[in-house]
């Protein structure tokens, strides 16, 4: 498993003054995918960017694009990360009155799609699209800003979702707080792609910590 799991590190901790510069350099440091968390101040307490930013970012990478939308409602603006450069759009169940419908959205648009649970959202709430999903996002921080700590209890849920899954072919991601430190126990809790926003873009050598993070759960 260690060798399929991917890396996506998280624009939010990057600097925005040079984004597009960031996601070349995370890009060719080794990052396997870029991250994009869209925040609209209303489900989560920050702001974020929207399509425009993806927009203009998209040029910068061949990398896949994979958005995480913290906004309510997420179903009038699929069609708007579509087109701004979005592979894979994930909505929030706690947002989304309308969560099997938003899926099909989504893929009627040709994107994967990915459904996301908060720290206090309990996995029963996949059963009833899991077969439709591309990806599971495990929220390992309560979401809203970057540099949290990791939440121990993550580990659990990462574990419950992964016996939910059994042998389809879908992603868990886990985002808040990974690092070299917590990596390994979320690779082996089942997670297959990590997110990493300060603890990449916080010091200066993106390729020696992407390294150091992928080498924490492959030794």
């Amino acid at each position: 498993m260690t060798n399929t799991v991917k890396i996506a590190p998280s624009i939010l901790s990057a600097d925005f003054a040079r984004l597009g510069e960031e996601v070349k350099a995370v890009d060719e440091a080794g990052a396997d995918w870029i991250h994009i968390d869209v925040m609209d101040g209303h489900f989560v307490p920050n702001l974020t960017f929207g399509p425009p930013v993806i927009s203009c970012i998209r040029p910068w990478t061949k990398k896949f694009f994979d958005v995480h939308l913290m906004i309510d409602p997420a179903g009038p603006f699929l069609e708007d990360y579509a087109k701004a450069g979005a592979d894979q759009i994930v909505v929030h169940a706690e947002a989304d009155k309308h969560l099997d419908r938003s899926i099909q959205v989504i893929k009627g648009l040709g994107k994967k799609a990915g459904v996301s649970l908060n720290p206090s959202t309990p996995v029963c709430m996949l059963e009833n699209v899991l077969d439709q999903l591309d990806m599971v996002l495990i929220m390992s921080v309560n979401p809203g800003f970057g540099g949290q700590s990791f939440i121990p209890a993550a580990l659990d849920k990462i574990r419950a979702v992964k016996a939910m899954i059994g042998d389809r072919d879908i992603d868990i991601q886990v985002d808040g707080g990974v690092n070299a430190a917590t990596a390994k126990a979320v690779v082996d809790a089942g997670a297959t792609c990590l997110v990493a926003g300060s603890a990449v873009f916080k010091g200066d050598d993106y390729v020696a910590t992407i390294k150091a993070i992928r080498d924490s759960y492959s030794a």
